[in-house]
């Protein structure tokens, strides 16, 4: 099969008929084998009888369903999952995704050879609320992974079959698959300028508290993605820095108390010290830090994963 495309969706019967119809005519032009996978993550319209009712049509189109809402990074994981095309394109069900991208994100993936195609909608018809906080987001999410991308949210990508298969997105991550890409061992990765649709049917389903999260959930991915297998190189380091900044402030404080005593210089009580407790403070926090650090090793070396390294070939 050449293509799976997934498309998560939340309360859209209006646009399915259309998207669905838009993508199939797209595929049978350019004589495509394919599939679409519509994730409906507890729509409480009509979504899936709607859904119904296109796959009874169409044998290419299958639909899951979802007892509650789960959010999109669990509609998208299940999708992967179930995926069997050679490339895998995601799309949002709003239609503000245009399915006459699917050619281009195929043949970059295809005969390009590139592991993932993020797509990047230079020109938005979104309001200023929600254009400058995307801005920033993204300005920050590419600091802290490497991966120059001007567009990490865009729900239009494209991936190989074994990008799908080696990630698992849960939570909100649904945001940094590229990273997580990356970290599987997929660094191959591009951008595509997209076609930015307004929204035609509804309302979006998201609010300014997803860029808080998003914020939130670039901390854990950077994390995870860099001291996920070794946190004692981070929580350690850190520990031992603070306890010698400690132990030496309260070194300066010792040695100067007991050169006051000998040469019978007054000398202020260490517990009178503002600089004793800080002293005092910077080493206790060091300690935990270092045993936060063994710790999270201990539970590292003991999870499932631990060694879920992913092998390219063999001979």
């Amino acid at each position: 099969m050449d293509i799976t495309v997934v498309v998560p969706l939340f309360n859209e019967e209006d646009s399915l008929p259309e998207l669905c119809a838009w993508i199939d005519k797209v595929m049978q032009k350019h004589k495509f084998i394919y599939e679409v996978l519509l994730i409906d993550d507890g729509s409480k319209d009509n979504s899936w009888k709607v859904i119904e009712e296109i796959s009874g049509n169409n044998s290419s189109i299958k639909g899951v369903k979802f007892r509650r809402n789960y959010g999109k990074s669990a509609a998208l994981n299940i999708g992967f999952k179930k995926a069997l095309g050679d490339v895998v394109i995601t799309m949002d069900a709003d239609l503000q995704d245009s399915p006459e991208e699917i050619p281009e994100l195929y043949t970059k993936i295809a005969k390009e050879n590139f592991d993932l195609v993020s797509g990047w909608k230079q020109k938005r018809f979104d309001p200023i609320t929600k254009t400058i906080p995307t801005k920033l987001f993204n300005w920050a999410a590419r600091k802290a992974s490497g991966i120059y991308l001007h567009d990490f949210n865009c729900g239009l990508k494209s991936y190989k079959n074994t990008v799908v298969k080696s990630v698992e997105v849960h939570g909100e991550m649904h945001r940094y698959i590229p990273v997580l890409a990356k970290w599987a061992g997929f660094a191959n990765i591009t951008e595509q300028i997209v076609e930015h649709q307004s929204r035609k049917y509804g309302e979006t389903k998201f609010g300014l508290e997803r860029f808080v999260n998003g914020f939130l959930d670039l901390l854990t991915v950077t994390f995870v993605t860099r001291f996920g297998k070794k946190p004692m190189h981070l929580f350690g380091v850190i520990g031992t820095i603070m306890f010698l900044i400690g132990f030496i402030i309260f070194g300066g404080i010792v040695g100067s108390k007991f050169y006051a005593l000998i040469n019978n210089i007054p000398a202020k009580n260490i517990a009178q010290m503002s600089s004793f407790y800080i002293a005092l403070t910077s080493m206790v926090i060091g300690v935990q830090l270092f045993l936060a650090g063994f710790i999270s090793e201990l539970i590292s070396r003991n999870s499932n994963d631990r060694n879920n390294y992913h092998i390219e070939k063999e001979v």
